[in-house]
């Protein structure tokens, strides 16, 4: 019998309050124009006074648990993907536990930036897969804005908040066909000075701010994020023409569409949410894997690909069948 990990249920949270390009534009020297041609990004939310980091990732593991009919005590693993906690310590896993009524169960966070939810899913997976756990909560949240210089009109209107989950459990089968096929993660520190955040508590004492070199990111991200999709699929012994949905991590809408041309992927099977939520770094990728479920568009049975890069430089990419 072959144990896999089985995708049981997705949900996501998103603060109140959603900023569009002209209103960011009130405050911040830019443009509806300017935002949408260099990015595709329309709208982003915001989180406010009360929504945190461990709220929305709260918020989205409730909707995940309803919609895979798993109660909270069932859990017996979370790993909270973010590089915005709530606290230095402990883990605001430790914090969404508390807030599900679950008194006891393995938790811990993840830092990788926007690849957290890879780094995450792929943990989950090797615990399920290893017997450490059955039913495991798997979540990506931010509140980035709270890390933006808002004077810096290249980065501050490309980030959003957001908090997407999926439980996952463990399933015995003989063919072993469903779930979780093949993850494959990679890390380059040498990048570090390219996407980071000028801050920290053993450096400057200070959460400080993100700072990027956009042209280069987009560069390393096309090249990186094609290269691991056929990593993944190379050891799931399946190719590129057997994707049904491919779920990247929303950037921008200039690297979705280069990376799925370079891989000879029709857009139309691309899931893309940058446009209404902008970058929410290690949320990303489960809010559009929700929001796709949801509308309908991804179906059981289909083979979906998640894939993201993130400061580090970090980057991976999963296989999935549902």
């Amino acid at each position: 019998m072959i144990r896999r990990s089985i995708l049981l249920g997705t949900g996501s949270a998103l603060p109140v309050r959603a900023v569009s390009n002209a209103e960011l534009a009130e405050t911040v020297d830019t443009s509806d124009e300017w935002i949408v041609e260099r990015t595709g990004i329309r709208n982003r939310h915001i989180a406010g006074e009360g929504e945190t980091t461990s709220t929305l990732a709260t918020d989205a593991a409730r909707a995940a648990l309803d919609a895979a009919g798993v109660a909270p005590q069932d859990i017996d693993l979370i790993i909270l993907a973010t590089a915005t906690p709530d606290q230095t310590f402990p883990a605001t896993a430790t914090t969404v536990q508390a807030a599900l009524g679950i008194d006891d169960c393995v938790a811990f966070d993840v830092a990788a930036v926007c690849s957290g939810f890879l780094y995450a899913i792929t943990v989950a997976d090797s615990m399920i897969r290893s017997g450490v756990a059955k039913r495991a909560l798997v979540i990506g949240a931010e509140t980035f804005s709270r890390l933006l210089d808002w004077e810096d009109r290249a980065t501050c209107v490309l980030f959003g908040d957001g908090a997407g989950a999926v439980v996952l459990g463990a399933e015995e089968s003989a063919d072993g066909t469903r779930g979780i096929l093949a993850s494959k993660l990679h890390a380059d520190g040498r990048h570090n000075q390219l996407l980071y955040v000028d801050g920290g508590p053993s450096t400057t004492q200070t959460v400080g701010k993100l700072r990027m070199r956009g042209q280069e990111v987009f560069r390393h991200a096309v090249v990186n994020l094609a290269s691991v999709l056929n990593e993944v699929m190379a050891m799931a012994g399946l190719t590129n023409a057997d994707i049904d949905w491919l779920v990247p991590h929303q950037a921008n809408a200039r690297i979705l569409d280069a990376t799925a041309r370079k891989l000879k992927l029709s857009p139309d099977r691309v899931v893309v949410t940058v446009d209404r939520h902008a970058n929410t770094s290690a949320a990303s990728v489960p809010l559009a894997l929700d929001l796709a479920v949801r509308d309908g568009r991804i179906k059981p049975g289909e083979l979906i690909v998640l894939e993201a890069m993130g400061g580090g430089f970090t980057w991976g990419a999963c296989v999935i069948r549902l």
